[in-house]
């Protein structure tokens, strides 16, 4: 069983949402990754909804351009925390996608990344905290993260004294 599911609303969220995909390998963390569409494929969207908890599945990471329902619905159809990432649209930048999956009713929670790669990084990495609660090598894996982090910044700040 996987630990996190990534879903996107259409293939071409792909290049947004593989920067998730890479953090979660580079973090050891199991997924699975599917296209499901709440506009053209909402019985698909449900049943998955319905049914993450009993696939093994503790937090779902939902990019959406555009209306960018999926996070939202997916939300109101499960109780597990649901992570959205707003993927960046033609027309409006990415605002119409942040601003749809941040305005949820009060009751349906869906955790908002910003738009883009940093928010589909952002996910990867707080799905694994989340997961991290119950699973000591992602907590390892998160420190040794944060640590690389640190010093690729100080050894970045060297090259310019």
């Amino acid at each position: 069983m996987k630990d996190v599911a990534i879903v996107m609303g259409s293939i071409s969220d792909l290049p947004t949402m593989q920067n998730s995909i890479d953090i979660l390998q580079q973090l050891g963390v199991s997924y699975e990754r599917f296209v499901i569409s709440a506009h053209r494929m909402p019985r698909e969207m449900i049943y998955f909804s319905e049914n993450a908890i009993d696939n093994g599945f503790k937090v779902i990471i939902a990019g959406a351009g555009g209306a960018a329902h999926l996070p939202g619905m997916i939300a109101a159809s499960t109780i597990l925390p649901v992570i959205g990432v707003p993927v960046e649209s033609k027309s409006l930048s990415g605002m119409d996608s942040l601003l749809s999956i941040v305005q949820m009713p009060g009751g349906v929670p869906v955790a908002t990344m910003s738009i883009g790669k940093a928010g589909a990084v952002n996910a990867a990495i707080m799905a694994t905290k989340i997961c991290a609660i119950n699973n000591e090598q992602y907590s390892k894996s998160l420190l040794d993260f944060k640590k690389e982090m640190h010093d690729n910044s100080v050894e970045s700040g060297k090259r310019f004294e």
